[in-house]
C-alpha cells in the first residue's frame, strides 16, 4: 500500500539536497567570474607595453606613409573563425548563442577552431567544418596555455598561406541581461590603431625590423587571445550564476508545493486517524 505523505516527504528532501547543490554551483560560478575579471588588467596592461613598442619599431624602421605588415593577407577569401564556447553545461542559451554569431555569411571558405567541449557539440550538430578543437579552461589559471596551443594551431594553419582571415568569437561578462557575444579580427594584423610616438631616447633594436614586427605582432595576438579567453571564461560563469538563480527559484516554488501537500496531508492521515478511533470507541460502546 502506498504511502502518498511519506513519498511526499522523500521528494522534499531531494529537492533540499538538490537546492545545496544548485547554491554551490552559483557560488563556485561567482567566484570564477571574479577570478577571471581579476586577470584582465594586466592581460591589458601587457597589450598596451606590447602596442607601445610596435609603435616604436614602425617610428624607427619605417616610413609613416608606408607601413611594414608582416603577416599579409592572401588573394583567397579563406578564413579561420576561432569560436570560445563552454566546457561545461548549466549556461542556458550560451554556446548557441556565440556559435551562432559565428556563422556569418562568407564568400570563400570557412575553417572553425572551436574551443569548448559543449560548444564542439553544437557545432557538430550544426555541421560546421571544425578544423582544430581544444577543452575551454576550467580555472583562470590555465588561459595562458590555452592561449599558447590556440595562437600555435593558427600560426601552423597560416603557414600553407591559403588564409587571409583570422576572427575570433566569444562572450563578454556585462552586469545587465545575458552575456554579450563579441568579434575581434586578429588577422590581417591593423597596424593603424598603434600611434606613433617621438620619444628623445629611441629604444635601440638588435633584430631586423621584419623580424621584430613579427615576433611582436605575435605577442600582441596572443594577448588578444588571452584577454578573450577570459571575457569567455567570466561570461560563462556569469551565464551559469543565471542558470542557477532560475534553477533555485524553481526549486523553491517546488519546495513550497510540496510542504504544503505534505501539511495537507498530514492532516489528512490526523483525521483519518480521529475517524477511524471514534469509530471503534462507537462499537465499544455498544
Amino acid at each position: 500500500m502506498s504511502n502518498p505523505l511519506g513519498e511526499v516527504l522523500a521528494r522534499l528532501d531531494t529537492v533540499r539536497e538538490l537546492a545545496s547543490v544548485v547554491t554551490a554551483m552559483r557560488g563556485i560560478a561567482a567566484a570564477r567570474t571574479r577570478e577571471a575579471l581579476a586577470r584582465l588588467p594586466g592581460i591589458r596592461a601587457c597589450a598596451e607595453q606590447i602596442g607601445d613598442a610596435i609603435a616604436d619599431a614602425m617610428t624607427l624602421a619605417l616610413p609613416p606613409s608606408a607601413p611594414h605588415v608582416p603577416i599579409s593577407a592572401p588573394s583567397t577569401e579563406a578564413r579561420i573563425v576561432v569560436v570560445i564556447g563552454a566546457e561545461q553545461g548549466f549556461v542556458g542559451t550560451f554556446n548557441h548563442r556565440v556559435m551562432q554569431a559565428a556563422q556569418t555569411p562568407s564568400a570563400g571558405s570557412v575553417e572553425y577552431f572551436v574551443i569548448g567541449d559543449r560548444a564542439r557539440l553544437i557545432a557538430a550538430q550544426s555541421g560546421l567544418p571544425v578544423a582544430w578543437s581544444a577543452e575551454m579552461v576550467v580555472h583562470a589559471d590555465a588561459v595562458p596555455d590555452l592561449a599558447a596551443r590556440i595562437v600555435n594551431a593558427l600560426y601552423g594553419r597560416l603557414q600553407d598561406g591559403n588564409i587571409s582571415r583570422v576572427a575570433i568569437v566569444h562572450g563578454a561578462s556585462q552586469s545587465v541581461g545575458g552575456a554579450a557575444i563579441t568579434t575581434t579580427s586578429l588577422l590581417p594584423f591593423d597596424f593603424r590603431r598603434f600611434k606613433p610616438v617621438n620619444r628623445p631616447f629611441p629604444p635601440r633594436t638588435t633584430l631586423p625590423t621584419r623580424q621584430l614586427l613579427e615576433r611582436l605582432t605575435e605577442e600582441y595576438v596572443y594577448t588578444q587571445v588571452c584577454e578573450a579567453i577570459v571575457l569567455s571564461f567570466a561570461a560563462e560563469n556569469e551565464a551559469r550564476m543565471r542558470a542557477m538563480i532560475v534553477a533555485r527559484r524553481n526549486i523553491d516554488e517546488t519546495a513550497q508545493r510540496l510542504t504544503r501537500d505534505s501539511h495537507r496531508l498530514r492532516q489528512e492521515q490526523i483525521t483519518a486517524e480521529i475517524i477511524e478511533l471514534s469509530t471503534i470507541d462507537s462499537r465499544f460502546a455498544q
